[in-house]
């Protein structure tokens, strides 16, 4: 039975878990180690019981907790070698850690994981797929200023996906941050805005996904009532019912709401 959870999400810190009744995975850990125990004992997971922690890219919302959390629990960390490279430099992965660079696919047990690139400013950003044990797919998308073609072609067919939904364009164009920042959150290699999640969100149903997670919204240029009214508008766009044809959740900051059961 797989399952997962986004602990964490948006600028003050991601994580999420992706797992069955035998162990599983974290995306990231933007969050103090204590934090990410603490969230995950509250969802009934032991942190002795995770095979590996995927890093999507070195900024601080997503690695904050990396170094405590592996170093303790002796859990191996992935990440691009461009990724990789940058957190043995700052110390993230140290010589307690074992840390190993993934470009395409691995196995994990009975996981098999799938990465593909995003367009972020960072060294590198990975987005990841996981097959689980009895098929289901579940991925990660978050930190990309556009869908990438290499995500568009891996994600097709998954059952399940967090997927970024950052910002409300007008939101962010009338808030208070300054015209560079604004810049780069709507660049190319920025954050992916509610209307641009909406329009994938179309393809990927139609693709055969069934379950969407939206994630790392903005506290300041968006609202979780609005990310969700985007993504049900553009699915209503091709005839889709809630709870029929799909299931929709927004991601809260820190997660109060269990686990996802596919």
């Amino acid at each position: 039975m797989a399952k997962a959870c986004q602990l964490f999400s948006g600028s003050s810190g991601n994580s999420i878990y992706i797992g069955n009744n035998s162990g599983g995975v974290l995306v990231d850990i933007g969050v103090s180690a204590r934090r990410c125990e603490y969230a995950l004992n509250r969802i009934g997971v032991s942190p002795e019981n995770l095979k590996a922690v995927f890093v999507t890219h070195e900024h601080s919302d997503h690695i904050s907790g990396i170094r405590v959390f592996a170093s303790k629990f002796n859990i191996p960390v992935f990440a691009a070698p461009e990724t990789m490279e940058e957190l043995r430099r700052t110390g993230t992965v140290n010589e307690k850690i074992n840390g190993f660079e993934i470009d395409k696919s691995l196995e994990i047990g009975a996981f098999g994981v799938e990465a593909f690139r995003n367009s972020h400013d960072s060294s590198a950003c990975l987005g990841y797929k996981f097959t689980m044990p009895d098929g289901r797919r579940i991925s990660v998308c978050t930190d990309t200023g556009y869908v990438t073609d290499d995500a568009k072609k891996t994600l097709t067919g998954t059952d399940m996906i967090f997927l970024e939904s950052n910002h409300e364009v007008s939101m962010l164009e009338n808030s208070s941050y300054p015209y560079i920042l604004k810049k780069r959150i709507l660049s190319a290699r920025g954050h992916l805005s509610n209307f641009a999640a909406g329009e994938f969100i179309k393809e990927l149903l139609q693709g055969g996904t069934t379950r969407f997670v939206l994630s790392h919204l903005s506290r300041e240029n968006n609202m979780p009532e609005i990310a969700r009214q985007n993504a049900l508008a553009a699915l209503d766009e091709i005839g889709a019912r809630e709870n029929a044809d799909f299931r929709l959740f927004v991601s809260q900051p820190e997660n109060d709401g269990g686990l996802i059961i596919l």
